[in-house]
């Protein structure tokens, strides 16, 4: 009926007498529908924004933003939108296509029981997905606090004294601890147990090799320290085949000679067994998957990292640390922040692309949801059931390879290996068979007794498990009964011990929620972030369990759905790109960008040409471009550019003259950083390639070229694919994040490839494994997938146009208060993004970009990307998403926060006295009795019109001290919770 009333329209109808009359059924047809919801302005304020700017159309605006060599000169060639309805029933038919067989397969991916409560309030919450990265403490107080929670749980359960906010995935997390290690010591060889799971020792070897650093696999009881060149070893606990072994001698020997230990965890088996730092552990890594996290295909999951104090300064990625705020109330932010990409470039330590915040606050909600006990009951009755089958095992015939395990058991069966295929087929159940005929049987906390017996059914087990409980006879194999019985206590902070009730649960997650701004409150207008509509549509099928509850490495066959949906956005990213082929394998930006630099070393290296090795990178580039190429080992050169911001084509022929005979490739960033189309793109894509160079094109400004250009048909080599951004997978408040790579055909046999599912056919010179799943986050791809096939080739292309007419909106708008620093030369006109510059009131009235990012919070904003890439100045995207109201209301804000920088130049308010320096300001300093500040409460809180006290967004802690934070660095709960 919905799609009658729209054919109908608003023609005019007869009736059954004769008599015409007109319906009054709205003319949009539901396929155009959903375009029409993703993007912000309406026609009549696109038409009034136009005209604003001088043109009289989309088409006219961006055909002189987007130089007219690299313009399409036509519509890309791609399916007709669908509905947001035809796009469910789409979906959920490719869902039924997966099939859920019950799975025990392990190798650090578990069936888990994601807490509905938790599934629901945070997982399927915009109030919690759509954050960015807590770069402005003050109004993401909430989940700074949860992700506080979370490194509390790893040090907790590790041992060890800190822990970051999250990384990636397990296997990345081994692949930063051993190279902090080498950071550490400088010692070129690394060690690594020959039971580490087989993805883990992929991404490993792979970072390893980049750094020229060599990996020898061996048994921990062979290993040999006394060589002293040893940096690092890695070890599993329990092992991939389900061994749970004491390691504190081996770790003891690597001491001795100055190599660090690194210990890859499983996160539930530490409830019960003993810690990794009471062993000598220095790093412990690993996953958070099993603590309320689904399957999704192998992700988005949290991989955690733990180190020693003395390591802290080395470690990777985000930390958050305690501090004060001007009021002296204790306060979360993100400490340590040096360390960033965008800092030290090159040199860094951390890179912001590394985190999986969303998730990381799941697992960390679902431990203070459990508390201690209820984790220890969990831990506890999945070491039972591997007891209960240990046994039913061996009664039976079969042979149990494991003297201790936790969950996990590896069989020589009685019966023939085809009897059990055979049998696991027939009961829908998957286990790990291994390459020497041995099978793996992984338990988790979804086992029921009926699981239990079918198991034992498969093995030729005929007799009946009744329970769980009661089987004294099973001590013998108790973790509670060895000497790796964990003895220290954990999580005994209150916060882990006051919310076990779901109406406390609720309450907490709600209250925290409520500190944050996201994208459900206003526009998040961060200069190259992206923060577009991300729908409910699109996020629908990631709570879909045919999507969320498949194990990574079941057959291809079980994952018949998850094929064709990457199939389909293969297709669709190629058109829209200009590529030939995709790898759905990294699972962020920076990952992409490594995937792609190694993809291109090794091209080089087919061809003969290894010492390649100069990867030319202009200073308008994406920040993280030059620390994914330190970390591929390559020789990092800054390309300068004009006072325009355009690339000076002049010297960079110098430069690539200079280093012709070693140039691997040239890393741009297109439209620039610098919020720029560059007229000579093609131009220099030539010049890369004259000289037998590659062009990577960092793919995070993509939302201003979909539809109006192709990187891959005007000279671009690779690309990554910022997900997050451009095709509307939701930040998380810091992740999770993909960045699948697009390569032209040449570039295509060296796409990575994984260690235990096949990726593609033809990646047959493959450098090797970047991410511990074959297709990264698959989880979350559905978001892209739905976006694009709603949205079609012509909404695609408006929305690039609209973006591109909402930046040049703003930015004409601001004009006469502000100074735009970068426009193209040609057109007079920016991208998607532009950059303001006000370097100059830091003389003239002692404000600098910080204080007007903190008094925007006021006026319920959150701020532009501060000080990068320009120091002192704020940079502005506001995407597709947001209507004009919204872009007049932000503008507004910044006017009036010009108006008050002028009365500090005219004398009228203090320099050092006044809204913009005590900015933000809290409910608390507002109503307090003892108000003695030169300006009135009123144009403290609500400095403008639209500023209403019914949906005032407060602040709810006052400006940050991070100096005192970092001179007292604390990133665990404090004993007595602060007044958050």
């Amino acid at each position: 009926m919905y799609r009658f009333r729209n054919l109908l329209a608003s023609s005019v109808l007869k009736n059954k007498h004769g008599f015409r009359f007109k319906s009054y059924i709205s003319l949009t047809s539901s396929k155009a529908e959903f375009p029409m919801r993703h993007i912000g302005p309406r026609e009549e304020d696109q038409t009034t924004m136009l005209d604003f700017l001088g043109f009289k159309s989309l088409d006219e605006l961006s055909n002189k933003a987007v130089p007219e060599k690299i313009r399409l000169k036509k519509l890309m060639e791609m399916d007709e939108p669908i509905s947001e309805y035809e796009l469910m029933e789409k979906i959920r038919s490719i869902a039924s296509k997966n099939q859920l067989y019950r799975t025990y397969i392990g190798m650090g991916y578990y069936n888990t029981c994601v807490p509905h409560t938790i599934l629901r309030n945070i997982f399927e919450n915009p109030g919690w997905t759509t954050q960015y990265t807590p770069y402005q403490p003050e109004v993401a107080q909430g989940r700074l606090e949860s992700l506080l929670n979370f490194q509390t749980m790893i040090t907790d359960l590790t041992g060890l004294h800190v822990a970051n906010a999250s990384l990636l995935d397990e296997g990345t997390a081994a692949a930063e601890g051993l190279s902090l290690c080498y950071r550490h010591n400088k010692r070129k060889t690394l060690f690594v147990g020959d039971k580490v799971h087989p993805q883990t020792l992929g991404v490993v070897e792979t970072r390893a090799e980049s750094l020229g650093l060599k990996v020898v696999v061996l048994p921990p009881a062979k290993m040999d320290f006394s060589n002293h060149d040893v940096s690092g070893v890695l070890l599993q606990y329990p092992d991939t085949e389900g061994n749970l072994e004491d390691y504190s001698e081996v770790l003891a020997k690597a001491h001795e000679h100055g190599t660090l230990g690194v210990v890859a965890a499983d996160l539930l088996s530490l409830c019960i067994a003993m810690a990794p730092a009471e062993m000598g552990a220095d790093i412990a890594v690993g996953s958070t998957q099993r603590f309320g996290l689904p399957l999704g295909y192998g992700g988005p999951h949290a991989g955690f990292f733990a180190a020693k104090e003395s390591l802290v300064r080395l470690m990777p990625g985000r930390m958050i640390g305690v501090t004060r705020d001007a009021d002296g109330q204790a306060a979360c932010r993100l400490a340590l922040q040096t360390r960033e990409q965008h800092i030290r470039r090159d040199k860094a330590t951390s890179n912001i692309c590394t985190a999986q915040a969303l998730l990381a606050n799941m697992s960390a909600m679902y431990a203070v949801y459990h508390g201690p006990k209820g984790l220890k009951q969990i831990a506890t009755r999945v070491h039972e059931a591997t007891l209960l089958l240990n046994a039913a095992l061996k009664e039976t015939g079969n042979v149990v390879h494991n003297q201790q395990f936790f969950d996990t058991l590896k069989v020589t069966p009685k019966l023939s290996l085809e009897q059990i295929k055979n049998r696991c087929r027939q009961l829908k159940i998957n286990v790990r068979y291994f390459e020497d005929e041995d099978v793996g049987i992984s338990l988790d906390e979804t086992v029921s007794i009926k699981d239990l017996n079918d198991i034992c059914w498969i093995f030729g087990y005929d007799g009946e498990i009744t329970n769980f409980e009661g089987h004294t006879s099973l001590g013998k194999y108790d973790i509670a009964n060895s000497k790796l019985k964990r003895t220290s206590t954990y999580l005994t902070h209150p916060v882990f011990n006051s919310h076990h009730s779901e109406t406390r649960i609720v309450r907490y997650m709600k209250s925290l929620e409520n500190k944050d701004i996201s994208l459900v409150h206003s526009m998040i207008p961060l200069g190259s972030c992206t923060m577009k509509l991300n729908s409910t549509t699109e996020m629908m099928p990631c709570s879909m369990r045919e999507f969320n509850q498949l194990h990574p490495f079941v057959p291809l066959e079980q994952a018949e759905g998850y094929m064709q949906l990457l199939d389909e956005l293969h297709k669709d990213l190629c058109t829209i790109t200009g590529y030939d082929r995709i790898s759905f394998q990294p699972n962020s930006g920076a990952q992409g960008e490594y995937a792609g630099l190694r993809a291109i070393q090794s091209y080089h290296a087919s061809r003969g040409e290894a010492h390649r090795n100069v990867c030319l990178i202009p200073v308008s580039a994406h920040g993280t471009n030059p620390a994914s190429a330190q970390m591929c080992g390559m020789d990092v050169q800054p390309v300068h550019v004009n006072k325009n911001a355009t690339i000076d084509l002049e010297r960079l022929t110098e430069q690539v003259e200079k280093y012709s005979q070693n140039l691997s490739c040239l890393m741009i960033t297109y439209p620039s950083t610098f919020g720029v189309f560059e007229d000579t793109i093609a131009d220099i894509c030539d010049l890369i390639h004259k000289h037998g160079g590659q062009v990577y094109l960092d793919g995070a400004n993509m939302n201003a070229q979909v539809g109006l250009c192709c990187p891959g048909h005007y000279g671009s080599d690779v690309s990554h694919l910022n997900l997050h951004k451009t095709f509307c997978i939701p930040h998380g408040g810091g992740g999770p994040g993909m960045g699948p790579i697009g390569v032209k055909e040449h570039l295509a046999p060296f796409l990575p490839n994984h260690p235990v599912v096949a990726t593609g056919s033809d990646n047959i010179k493959s450098f090797g494994t970047v991410s511990a799943g074959p297709f990264g986050s698959a989880a979350i791809l559905p978001i892209s997938w739905a976006y694009i096939k709603m949205m079609g080739a012509k909404g695609l292309r408006k929305a690039t146009q609209v973006a591109i007419l909402n930046a040049n909106y703003m930015s004409k708008r601001l004009e006469g208060h502000y100074t735009t620093l970068f426009r193209s030369e040609s057109s007079g006109l920016v991208a998607h993004e532009f950059i303001l510059d006000v370097r100059e009131y830091k003389k003239t009235a002692n404000v600098e970009a910080v204080d007007i990012a903190k008094r925007l919070m006021d006026f319920g904003f959150h701020a532009p990307t501060m000080s990068w890439p320009v120091s002192g100045t704020l940079m502005i995207e506001p995407t597709e998403s947001e209507d004009k109201e919204e872009l007049d209301r932000f503008c507004e804000a910044l006017i009036c926060i010009k108006e008050e920088i002028n009365e500090i130049e005219n004398g009228k308010m203090d320099k050092r006295i006044n809204p913009l320096k005590f900015a933000p300001h809290t409910q608390k300093q507002i109503i307090t009795e003892d108000w003695n500040r030169p300006y009135t409460r009123e144009q403290a809180a609500f400095p403008a019109a639209f500023v209403k006290a019914e949906t005032k967004i407060w602040p709810s802690i006052g400006r940050i001290d991070d100096i005192y934070g970092d001179r007292h660095l604390v990133c665990t709960c404090p004993p007595i919770l602060p007044d958050f």
